[in-house]
């Protein structure tokens, strides 16, 4: 019998309604990997092994007596930004690693209601700050094609985990590319939807207007049967948008015949390394043979997303992280003198490095002598960028390019060099400035490391991205490749 790490989510789920195997059969399976091999990875920050047990216990009798959900009995790791009730709720902080939150996160519910079981919540990039699963307060996760390697951020232990085969599927966050820049680096299929298409209520916030959660799996089917469910307007998500969720598994069959596909001109110009570059130019040629049709297609305003991003997001989160100072919940420093001191030492002491950088920068840019100089400007761009996009999707169905620059660096080589960490997401960061939805497909490797294939889609265009996603994965097999050592 095929060893069941090996099953995608969707011959997982085939498998239990088929009584192949149990839902208690699968927790115990990736429990005891999780057991095995996250001391190594550093994947998880909690396992929640006694509470899976009982919901696969649950999942098991819904499935005899035919009344589960669509997902019923199929196990998940939750990124650790998620609220989980009675779970402590850390993301990936000090300032938070005593905190258990009280209630469930709307998609932790929705996904809940689906029948999931969570087996544990992942390590991250302190606070989602990161992009390389390096400023976790638990210590950095590595990436399973290579240890010495990082595995992305800031949902490295999200896509540590399903690329190790620790779980067949993760949730993730995305401010920045952090869902579709660890699925490069680690040969997984990254899908961050439209900015509004999944709530945002019960995930600690960072950057609001640019936070989006989503998926982390091995293929495009398995994206579309976990966003169907996760998917749908949230009355107490002020950004959530009300419109309906189509059914993504229907629409991946589609023929590709006739696709406009834009390539990114800026995309491919200077700090694209070569190898990586052969490998898109490859997968593109997979398209053609399908019958799509390429169109280069220029975003004169692209090459400012950067600066554009590290203005915006640090100013967002200067002010959601405000309510952080050791009053109400979290880490209270030792013994305070008086109120000032209790605020600056819990501060200072429950904040690491890259977050006390982008509190800083935010409220620099904020503050009255430079909001116009640098915020509003920054917003100005940002409109600029989304209006490029419009006009690319008056031409072309979707946009392709790389996802990364380069495939995996090494752990600590970025890490003193806050610039060059920041221009990884230089080909991830328009999608989230314009709030469009993106995923990222494994589409080879350079010397033993995978490379992301990354495509764009209009607002509210997921089913046609995972229709896409899923014809190439029909044509080829690198969302099948395991890492050596988690066969």
């Amino acid at each position: 019998m095929t060893e069941l790490h090996h099953l995608t989510l969707a011959e997982l789920n085939e498998g239990l309604r088929a009584r192949r195997f149990s839902s208690v059969e699968l927790a115990k399976h990736f429990l005891a990997r999780i057991e095995r091999l996250n001391p190594t990875l550093n994947a998880l920050i909690t396992v929640t092994a006694e509470q899976a047990l009982a919901a696969a216990q649950r999942a098991d009798e819904l499935l005899a007596s035919g009344e589960a959900g669509a997902l019923a009995g199929v196990p998940l790791i939750h990124k650790d930004i998620f609220c989980t009730d009675g779970v402590l709720t850390t993301c990936g902080s000090r300032m938070l690693a005593n905190f258990v939150a009280p209630y469930d996160a709307t998609i932790v519910e929705k996904l809940s209601q689906s029948g999931v079981v969570m087996l544990g919540k992942a390590n991250m990039d302190e606070f989602a700050m990161g992009s390389s699963n390096e400023t976790s307060y638990y210590g950095p996760v590595k990436n399973p094609w290579d240890l010495k390697k990082v595995p992305g951020g800031s949902s490295g232990g999200s896509a540590a985990a399903v690329a190790a085969r620790l779980a067949p599927v993760a949730t993730a966050t995305d401010t920045g590319g952090s869902i579709r820049q660890p699925a490069a680096l680690t040969g997984l299929t990254g899908l961050k939807p439209t900015y509004g298409r999944v709530s945002r209520y019960g995930m600690i916030a960072f950057a609001s207007s640019l936070d989006q959660a989503g998926t982390l799996t091995y293929t495009a089917k398995d994206a579309a049967l976990v966003l169907r469910d996760m998917a749908g307007f949230d009355p107490r998500d002020s950004t959530s948008v009300d419109t309906p969720v189509p059914d993504y598994v229907a629409a991946l069959d589609q023929p590709l015949k006739g696709l406009k596909i834009g390539l990114l001109k800026e995309f491919f110009e200077g700090g694209l390394e070569e190898s990586t570059a052969k490998l898109i130019r490859e997968a593109l040629q997979v398209y053609e043979r399908l019958g799509a049709q390429l169109i280069e297609v220029s975003l004169p305003n692209l090459p400012l997303s950067v600066p554009t991003y590290y203005v915006v997001a640090p100013a967002e989160c200067s002010s959601n992280l405000s309510r952080f100072d050791g009053v109400r919940f979290g880490y209270r420093c030792e013994n305070p003198k008086d109120l000032v001191d209790l605020y600056k030492r819990s501060r200072g002491e429950g904040f690491g490095a890259e977050v006390k950088r982008r509190i800083m920068t935010g409220t620099y840019v904020l503050s009255a002598g430079y909001y116009d100089a640098y915020y509003l400007r920054a917003q100005k761009v940002r409109r600029l960028i989304t209006d490029d996009f419009a006009r690319a999707f008056q031409q072309v169905d979707v946009l392709m390019g790389p996802t990364s620059p380069t495939p995996a660096f090494d752990i600590g080589a970025k890490v003193d060099d806050p610039i060059t960490m920041y221009l990884n997401d230089i080909y991830t960061i328009g999608a989230n400035l314009a709030g469009l939805p993106a995923l990222s497909i494994p589409c080879g490797s350079v010397g033993g490391l995978p490379v992301g294939l990354q495509i764009i889609g209009p607002h509210f265009a997921e089913a046609k991205l995972l229709n896409v996603a899923h014809g190439y994965q029909n044509e080829t097999l690198w969302h099948r490749d395991i890492p050596k050592g988690y066969e």
